[in-house]
Order: structure tokens, then C-alpha cells, then sequence
């Protein structure tokens, strides 16, 4: 499977990934996570697990389970982590904690080496028998809420390793931290080369006029995604520009605010029939890629961002996007190199007006975005990093390791 990325990645990676498989062979290798669609965590698991049983590694997945509660409690535990003031009482952690030893009971979490991502499932460290456990952190946790975070920490303190995606995100923790930059996968559905009439029946199914400019967002609806404000910023450009705005983003299994904050869009949308607020089933991968390469103009406004994978989905297609200047987004743009930072919607606005008035610089933008994703952010680079990471938790400590 690795070799179908010949051609696509750079050779370095490429070469890296076929010492770390000869290392790793027949290792077991589990991740576990709370949801298997919607979010960033689950569609790169999606793709990182293939490969890694294609390398010749026991890769496994494992999912908890939890009623609505658990799953209301982590997010206002998200919220907070990303700086959100939330409340919480000792049930609601206990709870937290006992939903998790009930997943301990039925899970299979035995392996060499165990990912456990984010705060849903962390406290199954409590619970380890055997391998190297590292905590996986996905959250932009520049400015938590301390007691929150405290909480968790006492849990991340307990692994071998822990992992962020930003420098800025990582906690002062006494075991070893890594800095790992999220990735797409340029062979997903998702990403892939599309023929024009699969990009046509994306058109013709969500009624896209092809003769006018679209600006697009693909993300949840999550209020840290600031679909409203790209409202905003839409509206502004339309006074001087004439175009369509479509919002596209599917529900989350563990992310119980997007009901509501989908009505709150299409209640502020206030039935303009040149915004298209599309609420996208689990794996509408191939209708999102024709959605990014429909698009004219695409946004990423977040207000906080763990890292915001659609940034480098549109810009491997060759869209320079216009992008909050949080979290990892600023990592995926280089300001006015292969994209623009915002710190506002008039920013977004007045962007969006300079592509929408220059082809030139769309093209040349565009060129220089899709060559970055693929010097940093693709799928092979992320997983030699992680492969990384499980040779220095078994090296004892070790700064230099020889693996060739």
C-alpha cells in the first residue's frame, strides 16, 4: 500500500516508512478513540489503520461506548480544554471515570503499543495491563480552564508519552511530549483526483449554479467554527461581489451541541436562497472533495482550532484559504504566501474580495499551497512520526536511536 504513494509523497518519507515497517513487523498496534465518523480523529484513524496492517503491523481500533450523558460531559470538557467556561460537579467527573472502566471491562487493550486519543477515554490509563501508552491531545489547549485541565493531566501524567499538534498546545507533564502535526491522505476519497463528472454531480445534486463564485466552509457545526461569523463576512462580500456561500459539515457522534448550533445557522441564514447550509451524512468524503474543488474561495474562521485538517484537504486541491489565525491553521498557512490569517470577518471579507477580483493571484497561491501539503502534511509524513514515537518509548530513554 505504500508504494501506491510513489510519485505523490516525497521519497524521504517514503524511504523512512519502509525501515520503520521492517522494525514494526508483526507488532500489535491499538488506537482508541469515542466515535468511528465525524471529526478530524476518526477519518485519520480511518486511513492510518490500512496502512499500518499493510506494513505488517497488528492494527487495531477500538471505539468506547457511553450513553448521552458521558458524551454531554466531554463536550463541555472540550469546551473548556479550548477555553470555555464551563461548570462542573464531582458526579460529573465520577461519571466520566465510570463509563470508562465499563469500556476497560469489554475492550481488547492489549497490544505493544496503545493511542489513546483525547480526553473521552483518557482515564483508561487507569485500567493498563501491558505496552507502551501514549495520550493523543487534538484540542488547542493554549488557554484552558485550569481546574478542567488539571483533571485530565491527572490522567496524562499517568502515560509513557503524550502527543499535541501545536507547541503552544502542550501542558507541563512529567513524562515526554511530542509535537505531531495532523495529515490528510492524498488517496482518500476524500482528496483524491476526481473526473469532471464526478465533480458535476456534486453541482447538479446540491443545485450549485456554475456560473457564479462560490465561498465554502466545510467543517461541524461547532461554534468554534464560526459558521455565523462567515455569514457575516459573506454578507459583506456580497455587496460589492456576486456569489453563493455553502456551509457543509456532518454530524458528530460525540459532539452533542451540533443539533442546535446547525438551527442557530439556518436561523441566521434567514432563508437567503444564495446560502446552502448542507448537513452532510458520515463518509460524504467524495461529495466534499467536489465541494473543495467547486469552490472559489474557501474559509476556515475559526475562533479556536486543534488543527482544522479542511485547511490542507483545500489546499492540496489548490485553493489558498482564508483561515483563522488559531491554532494549527497558522502551521498549514504561510500568510500571503499560499493563503491569508484573519483575525476578523471584515479580514475575511476583504480576502475573499482579492480572490474573487484576481485570478493571478488564486492561481499562483493555489500552486504554492498545494506543493506545501505535500512537503508537511501528508499521511506518510504522520505516520513515520508516530512509528517514531513508539521506538523511543521502547528505547528507555534514549535521545539517538540507529534505525536504518
Amino acid at each position: 500500500m505504500i508504494s501506491q504513494y510513489r510519485g505523490i509523497a516525497p521519497k524521504g518519507q517514503l524511504e523512512l516508512l519502509k525501515i520503520l515497517g521492517e522494525k514494526f513487523m508483526g507488532r500489535s498496534i491499538l488506537n482508541v478513540n469515542s466515535t468511528r465518523a465525524g471529526g478530524g480523529v476518526a477519518e485519520l484513524l480511518h486511513r492510518i489503520m490500512p496502512i499500518l496492517a499493510s506494513m505488517g503491523m497488528d492494527a487495531h481500533w477500538e471505539v468506547i461506548e457511553a450513553d448521552d450523558r458521558f458524551f454531554d460531559i466531554t463536550k463541555k470538557i472540550h469546551n473548556a480544554l479550548q477555553g470555555n467556561k464551563e461548570d462542573f460537579n464531582d458526579g460529573m467527573w465520577d461519571h466520566h471515570f465510570e463509563i470508562n472502566r465499563q469500556n476497560a471491562e469489554k475492550l481488547d487493550l492489549a497490544a505493544d503499543f496503545v493511542f489513546i486519543h483525547d480526553p473521552q477515554p483518557a482515564p483508561l490509563i487507569k485500567f493498563r495491563k501491558r505496552g507502551h501508552w501514549i495520550w493523543r491531545c487534538h484540542i488547542d489547549m493554549s488557554t484552558p480552564q485550569q481546574d478542567v485541565a488539571g483533571r485530565i493531566m491527572d490522567y496524562a501524567r499517568l502515560y509513557e508519552a503524550a502527543v499535541f499538534s501545536v507547541a503552544k498546545f502542550a501542558m507541563l507533564l512529567p513524562i515526554p511530549e511530542f509535537i505531531v502535526l495532523p495529515s490528510i491522505d492524498p488517496l482518500s476519497d476524500k482528496n483524491r483526483e476526481l473526473a469532471p463528472a464526478e465533480i458535476e454531480e456534486t453541482a447538479q445534486k446540491f443545485d450549485l449554479p456554475p456560473d457564479r463564485p462560490m465561498i465554502l466552509q466545510v467543517s461541524r457545526f461547532d461554534r468554534f467554527k464560526d459558521p455565523v461569523g462567515v455569514i457575516r463576512a459573506y454578507r459583506i462580500v456580497k455587496k460589492y461581489n456576486d456569489c453563493i456561500l455553502v456551509l457543509a459539515g456532518s454530524p458528530a457522534r460525540d459532539d452533542p451541541e451540533g443539533e442546535a448550533v446547525l438551527a442557530e445557522v439556518q436561523n441566521f441564514a434567514d432563508g437567503d436562497p444564495d446560502i446552502r447550509i448542507l448537513l452532510l451524512p458520515p463518509f460524504s468524503d467524495k461529495e466534499i472533495n467536489a465541494l473543495q474543488r467547486l469552490a472559489t474561495v474557501v474559509f476556515q474562521k475559526s475562533l479556536r482550532e486543534g488543527f482544522g485538517l479542511t485547511v490542507s484537504e483545500a489546499m492540496w486541491k489548490g485553493k489558498p484559504v482564508i483561515g483563522g489565525a488559531v491554532g494549527g491553521i497558522p502551521h498549514q498557512i504561510v500568510h500571503g504566501v499560499n493563503g491569508f490569517l484573519v483575525y476578523s470577518e471584515e479580514g475575511g471579507a476583504f480576502r475573499a474580495r482579492q480572490y474573487l477580483n484576481n485570478d493571478e493571484m488564486l492561481k499562483r497561491m493555489g500552486e504554492a499551497a498545494r506543493e506545501h501539503i505535500r512537503n508537511n502534511f501528508l499521511i506518510t509524513r504522520q505516520i513515520g512520526d508516530y512509528l517514531s514515537i513508539c521506538l523511543g518509548a521502547e528505547s528507555g530513554g534514549k535521545t539517538v536511536m540507529e534505525i536504518g
